[in-house]
């Protein structure tokens, strides 16, 4: 066999790995989307409980947020807002992450803005900003 038949065989190969990968991501997103948005966590066992809400009877930064997305889902962002305000205001700012992560070759302003929005600086702000509402949401007033 030629090398230059068996690099395409590789080729070949890796291009079919990654497809499947991103077919099976697509399907499992999709199914995901679609038991979220059907069923509502509230009255369905299967849904996973919190465990430190379990433990301890107190919400963590995180609680509520599988209602947030049933919610949003199904278009009611009052309640996904009551239910956890910090995913529903976090979804801009992942999704420009994501976006910042898909761009190939970033210009220089762009590459900028990126260390600001998720540069060591920002981790430090997002973590005070979610001890802030982990605190919070458990004080009674």
């Amino acid at each position: 066999m030629p090398v230059s038949d068996l690099v395409f065989l590789i080729l070949e190969a890796i291009i079919i790995k990654r497809t499947l990968r991103w077919v099976l991501i697509f399907i499992s997103v999709g199914f995901l989307i679609f038991l979220y948005k059907k069923y509502n966590p509230i009255g369905n066992n299967y849904f996973p409980k919190c465990p430190f809400k379990e433990l301890t009877g107190y919400q963590c930064p995180g609680c509520g947020s599988q209602r947030a997305i049933h919610y949003l889902l199904n278009f009611q962002l009052i309640a996904a807002f009551k239910e956890n305000m910090l995913l529903v205001l976090s979804i801009p700012y992942l999704l420009l992450g994501f976006i910042f992560n898909q761009i190939k070759n970033p210009s220089e302003k762009i590459l900028k803005y990126r260390k600001r929005l998720f540069g060591p600086k920002a981790i430090y702000i997002i973590l005070v900003i979610v001890t802030a509402f982990w605190i919070l949401r458990n004080i009674s007033f």
